[in-house]
């Protein structure tokens, strides 16, 4: 971006046989320095996928390589994330939880990924993750390895296996270098 001296295009419009009867090839100023600037500082999301137990709310952020992450939980459902990706590009977003939650997080910094566990202030099953009754934004999605259904949650070995891997707010842990969870499909199948 720095040495843009002009931005070139060309319309070129095709006929129903594909064949090219119309071209036109235009030039531009180059953006302003400022404008340059600010497309660089542009923050991006990243991609958020949830599941949920009827006491908590895992997160999993796909983001490889971050650094300078920042997480801010409040009790009323208020969950903001911020990092600086791979490539020292800002990542960040906000979301206004469906329900309240204990301030208090776990998480697990991995190579690829970071999975965070909220506990929920009351023991129940959510209808979805937000607040807000409108589709969820594109970088939303539901994690369906660790998904479990409301029925299913007290005859599920995966409850207590996705405790492991976490630690405290404040630490950091890698036991799974960052792999998003995957069941043991040999238990599944013998169950």
């Amino acid at each position: 971006l720095d040495s843009l001296q002009h931005l070139q295009f060309e319309l070129t419009l095709f006929s129903r046989t594909r064949s090219p009867f119309f071209h036109l090839p235009f030039t531009l100023p180059a953006p302003s320095i400022q404008f340059r600037i600010w497309l660089q500082n542009m923050s991006h999301n990243p991609e958020v996928l949830w599941a949920q137990r009827s006491d908590k709310v895992y997160l999993t952020v796909a983001l490889p390589d971050s650094k300078d992450i920042s997480v801010k939980c409040e009790p009323q459902g208020l969950f903001s994330f911020s990092a600086i990706g791979a490539q020292g590009k800002l990542f960040e977003f906000s979301l206004e939880l469906y329900g309240k939650i204990v301030p208090e997080f776990r998480k697990n910094v991995g190579l690829r990924n970071i999975i965070f566990s909220i506990q929920k202030e009351e023991r129940s099953w959510w209808p979805r993750l937000l607040k807000s009754e409108d589709k969820p934004a594109p970088y939303i999605k539901v994690d369906w390895n660790k998904w479990c259904d409301e029925d299913e949650e007290g005859n599920s070995d995966t409850a207590s296996d996705d405790e492991s891997a976490f630690v405290d707010e404040d630490g950091e842990s890698s036991d799974d270098d960052g792999l998003l969870y995957l069941p043991d499909l040999e238990k599944a199948r013998n169950s």
